[in-house]
């Protein structure tokens, strides 16, 4: 006669089961620090961290990303140019023709600060006949275009010192983009001034509004995006009050759920599985009932021969043949769901019972709801540092100067580029040719420094995830070692817990993060090459890139399962990450189907409830927003778009009910690894009994003597 199921499995390949300590009732007290040396490095690494924020805190100037900079590397709008805050191309269709070469040596055209954006069409044309158009126009600073005769003031425009032409237009973060798309024009045609005057470049070429709109298209969705942004953030200014309510409405509703499935879950369940069966019987009967109705017709569609090869949809559906692979699919995998019900029927139980234990865990430790907003604060506080630490390095390089050899009519940016040539923005004053700005950099040490710093924010992530796990499987198993519950439960399980991962468990804590930031890490640099290898043709190395991203990715994931198993062990018995992790792993495997089966199960109650209310908001929202429900109506805002609350609530509800229910998750997995550990220690007699609750006794037919 078998024992139990985790005698089942070969004890030399997954070790032995646990044995009967009389001393243990619980996580340990008793326990010293683990994992020293990952506790160093990971300290090593924060003082690195903390070193490079200083070096770009010092030495970076965040202003330099937020403000336009003009072709002498100042700012628009700060210093000496507070007056102009506005950068004003002298050419855009130059910035057209560099086409991806413009991110690299920027835009070859003059740029300077003004005081406000064109509102009219120009054209340095106009001075032949109106002695009053050199003062509309915009030249570089020092540079007086009243000065000397026609021919002289046509050299400077040739020189690129003063303007050729500009357009009205509207500023987008700072920079004068031509307003004109929104009108209907034929932009095929040329643009024309006030006068009649053809707008050209400083080469003669005439200027078209399709041209203008190749050289501002990203500009001109950025500006579409930033009207959609303020209409919406309006929305959402208007609605805020409404959206809190709704929020914590739906804090509530996670609460008063996560109390109630205790007694609500085996109804979901077992719903749930008789509904499938009931979907795929009716759908075998149905398939069945068709064939054999088609049969008996003995008949066959007059579709002709062509529509079986070209798709058509109803002629498949006039096939008996059809009807009978659909009801023997249906049948087969009706026949394969029973089975593995009858089979799994007990395990179903205990991972119901399980479930229900968790809901009492939690019910016995309320503050654990509240412990997700520690590690989701210090989340949001390490985003804050690294973000505000990245724009500082991003903007540390100094100021690059190029001088353009180039023609101003230039093929393309691949000629741009190679003709450029280092200069200093001394050198301005150097005849026909203009020593312009082109990007912040000039040090490569910045691109090692957001290296690591990206990584540090990856590592610091999941140390505090790590963190976030252990606190509660430390809780929870303090709940489940308590022998009569809830007297047994030690005073503050949360708080010792959390006192001993901080004592203890910090190198342990870093040492789990650390493999998951490396292979989080090496996704990047593989997203990376992968966009590289979009432009090539060569259809292997993108294959063997997608399969790299895929193996890394189950990596993550197959990762992140083994290490939450080793915090739950470690919050425990207090022993080192990869003893742990292997101890955690070997008690799975010797208890593999019990995990599968509780693992898949869990999930999908978590995500039946998350989506009822997920779902639940959304709907009373939209009904709301759209004043679906007469009583209301006086506390509707006025909205430009009614969805815009209608999703933040959606998306608010579904981070509410993931923090509720994954305090959830880890407290039914923490009580499934002690659940396990429980039967391979005692056996219910006076001197071991169990620990579990009298109804997992129950479902498992043992009881305490």
């Amino acid at each position: 006669m078998a024992e139990e199921e985790h005698n089942m499995v070969d004890e030399k390949k997954y070790g032995k089961p646990h044995e009967y300590d009389p001393s243990f009732h619980g996580p340990i007290e008793n326990r010293s620090c683990t994992d020293i040396f990952c506790c160093i490095l990971f300290v090593v690494f924060i003082i690195g961290m903390i070193s490079c924020s200083i070096v770009a805190y010092s030495r970076g100037d965040p202003q330099r990303l937020i403000h336009p900079t003009d072709s002498k590397g100042r700012l628009c709008g700060q210093g000496e140019l507070a007056d102009r805050p506005y950068l004003f191309f002298f050419d855009l269709f130059q910035c057209f023709k560099m086409g991806p070469g413009v991110a690299l040596a920027g835009c070859p055209t003059p740029q300077v600060c003004v005081k406000k954006c064109p509102s009219f069409q120009y054209v340095y044309l106009q001075a032949r006949v109106d002695s009053t158009a050199r003062n509309k126009t915009i030249c570089v600073e020092g540079v007086d275009p009243n000065k000397g005769t026609l021919d002289d003031f046509e050299s400077l425009v040739k020189k690129d010192y003063c303007a050729a032409y500009f357009v009205n237009s509207t500023s987008v973060v700072g920079r004068c983009i031509p307003s004109i798309f929104d009108k209907i024009f034929d932009k095929s045609a040329a643009i024309v001034t006030e006068g009649g005057e053809q707008l050209k470049t400083a080469a003669g070429e005439v200027v078209s509004g399709d041209m203008l709109q190749n050289g501002t298209e990203y500009l001109a969705k950025f500006d579409a995006v930033r009207e959609y942004g303020a209409l919406i953030f309006k929305d959402i200014t208007a609605s805020w009050y409404t959206i809190i309510i709704g929020l914590c409405f739906v804090m509530i509703v996670s609460f008063i759920w996560t109390v109630l499935l205790r007694w609500i879950v085996g109804v979901v369940v077992w719903f749930t599985m008789l509904a499938f069966i009931g979907l795929f019987g009716f759908s075998t009967y149905y398939c069945y009932s068709r064939y054999y109705h088609l049969k008996n017709l003995n008949s066959t569609a007059e579709f002709g021969l062509a529509p079986a090869f070209v798709g058509n949809f109803e002629y498949y559906l006039s096939l008996k043949q059809t009807w009978l692979a659909f009801g023997c699919s249906s049948a087969t995998i009706l026949i394969i769901y029973i089975i593995i019900m009858i089979f799994l029927i007990k395990r179903i139980c205990i991972a119901i019972e399980l479930i229900k234990e968790g809901s009492k865990a939690i019910g016995n430790m309320m503050f654990t709801l509240l412990w997700p907003l520690t590690p989701f604060i210090l989340q949001i506080l390490i985003v804050i540092y690294w973000g505000s630490s990245a724009i500082y390095i991003g903007s540390m390089g100094p100021p690059e100067y190029v001088r353009n050899e180039s023609s101003a009519s230039a093929a393309d940016g691949i000629d741009v580029v190679l003709q450029q040539i280092p200069c200093e923005a001394s050198e301005n004053d150097t005849a026909g040719k203009l020593c312009q700005f082109v990007k912040y950099g000039g040090n490569e040490y910045t691109i090692f420094m957001q290296a690591f710093m990206l990584f540090m924010f990856f590592w610091l992530m999941n140390f505090v995830v790590a963190l976030g796990e252990m606190v509660l499987a430390g809780a929870f198993a303090s709940y489940y070692w308590a022998f009569e519950k809830p007297k047994d439960i030690p005073n503050y399980p949360l708080a010792s817990s959390l006192y001993r991962a901080l004592r203890y468990h910090i190198g342990s804590l870093a040492f789990g993060a650390l493999l998951v930031a490396i292979v989080q890490m090496i996704r990047v640099v593989l997203e990376y090459i992968d966009q590289k290898l979009k432009a090539s043709e060569n259809k292997c190395a993108q294959y063997c890139m997608k399969c790299m991203k895929c193996c890394f990715w189950c990596l993550e994931k197959i990762l992140r399962f083994i290490n939450k198993n080793a915090y739950i062990m470690i919050a425990v018995y207090g022993r080192n990450f990869c003893t742990a992790a292997k101890d955690g792993f070997f008690l799975i495997m010797r208890n593999i189907v019990r995990t599968v089966v509780l693992d898949n199960l869990t999930d999908f109650i978590l995500f039946i409830s998350k989506l009822m209310i997920t779902g639940a908001i959304g709907v009373a929202a939209y009904f709301w927003f759209q004043g679906k429900i007469p009583v209301f109506n006086d506390y509707i805002p006025e909205l430009n778009y009614y969805l815009t609350p209608v999703i933040v609530l959606v998306v608010g509800a579904y981070l509410i009910t993931c923090s509720f229910f994954n305090v959830y998750n880890m407290a039914v997995d923490t009580l499934f690894l002690c659940f396990l550990e429980d039967l391979e220690r005692n056996d219910g007699s006076i001197d071991k009994p169990y620990y579990m609750s009298k109804g997992l006794q129950k479902i498992l037919s043992k009881k305490n003597d």
